[in-house]
């Protein structure tokens, strides 16, 4: 049956690359279930775009090579950050990647889905690219009443042809059980799928063909989101792709447009922190109305790299080995955050100069 369909399909269908996007709320899962696919795909040569409100980027231990506008994966694959028009880095990736099989696009967490998919369906880039599905992971540890208030979530859920209700694990059956149906109240008959740390057969993501742009449903909110996203993709105009990192001025801090009430606050700096004022900021500064951070973090007390991710009350901090120049960096997400006081705070954290003694 399978093998039938593949060959009804016009040589234009065969010559199209497929697109996933896959979207979610802050802290969901996205970039976990993104390197999920990326280390378990086989035979594909997938190109990765990622667009984050204070964007860091993916994992660094996939990374391997870089060019100039390109990160090249452990797998063959290559990543490229989303600075400025989507339509455009797709063009690049295309042109410069003519081999490419799969193009995945990873969604901010504050973004509403369809404009993304729009920019596939409804350019020139239909020609090329056949978007394949939305996929919407769903945080199932933080999910709450509050977020389904919040026209970005419902969007993300609606438009989701997939659901991939993450994070099973770490509650009860039955509040998952009270997850979906809150979710089907939203999304008429769902396909969802249950995730821990967003294991997923991949023959259940991939090339599916659950796209169908009549099911579209765009948010009374859609224009200012779409504003706000090329708002916060011209902010990035001066960054390249190394890594998915800008590269400014020591100190720079910089702060993104305010989108449902929500702000991000990125810190950087070319100084070690102190292990013992970082964990004090965790334990007793840290406001609760930061929903989401992470960081590549740079202690003094050590010379290992540490990723450093928080979403709601739960963090995890782990280590690496530098492959690349080292540096404090860090996001934070949230609701009405008091930049200038978390700007001081992190600042306080950085170990005196003359105890550096990794470097």
């Amino acid at each position: 049956m399978k093998g039938s369909s593949g060959e009804n399909k016009s040589s234009k269908e065969q010559e199209q690359i497929p697109v996933t996007i896959i979207t979610g709320f802050l802290g969901a899962g996205k970039t976990t279930l993104l390197n999920h696919i990326l280390q378990n795909q086989k035979g594909l040569r997938t190109a990765v775009l990622v667009n984050e409100f204070g964007e860091i980027g993916i994992d660094n231990d996939l990374i391997v090579t870089t060019t100039e506008d390109m990160v090249e994966l452990t797998n063959g694959c290559i990543c490229c950050t989303i600075n400025g028009e989507l339509f455009q880095a797709v063009e690049n990736i295309i042109q410069k990647k003519r081999e490419i099989d799969y193009i995945i696009v990873e969604t901010t967490g504050l973004a509403d889905p369809l404009p993304i998919a729009m920019t596939f369906v409804g350019s020139e880039l239909k020609e090329r690219t056949r978007l394949d599905s939305i996929i919407t992971v769903v945080d199932a540890e933080n999910f709450n009443d509050t977020l389904l208030k919040s026209e970005i979530y419902k969007s993300q859920l609606i438009n989701g042809d997939i659901l991939v209700i993450n994070k099973c694990d770490l509650i009860s059956d039955e509040k998952v059980k009270s997850l979906e149906d809150k979710v089907s109240t939203i999304k008429k008959d769902p396909r969802i799928l249950k995730s821990k740390n967003g294991e997923v057969p991949l023959a259940l993501l991939l090339s599916v063909g659950l796209f169908e742009s009549d099911n579209l449903q765009p948010q009374k909110d859609f224009k200012k989101v779409s504003e706000n996203i090329s708002k916060e993709d011209s902010d990035h105009s001066d960054c390249d792709h190394d890594h998915g990192h800008c590269h400014h001025d020591h100190h720079d801090h910089h702060d993104h447009h305010d989108i449902e009430g929500y702000t991000s606050l990125s810190f950087k700096s070319d100084r070690p922190f102190s292990l013992r004022k970082f964990q004090n900021f965790l334990d007793n500064q840290l406001p609760s109305s930061v929903y989401r951070a992470k960081g590549i973090m740079w202690f003094n007390e050590s010379e290992k790299k540490y990723i450093f991710h928080l979403a709601g009350k739960r963090f995890t901090i782990d280590d690496n080995e530098w492959l690349e120049d080292r540096k404090n960096q860090i996001v934070l997400i949230g609701k009405k955050l008091d930049h200038e006081l978390l700007k001081k705070q992190l600042e306080s954290c950085i170990a005196h100069k003359e105890g550096q003694g990794f470097g």
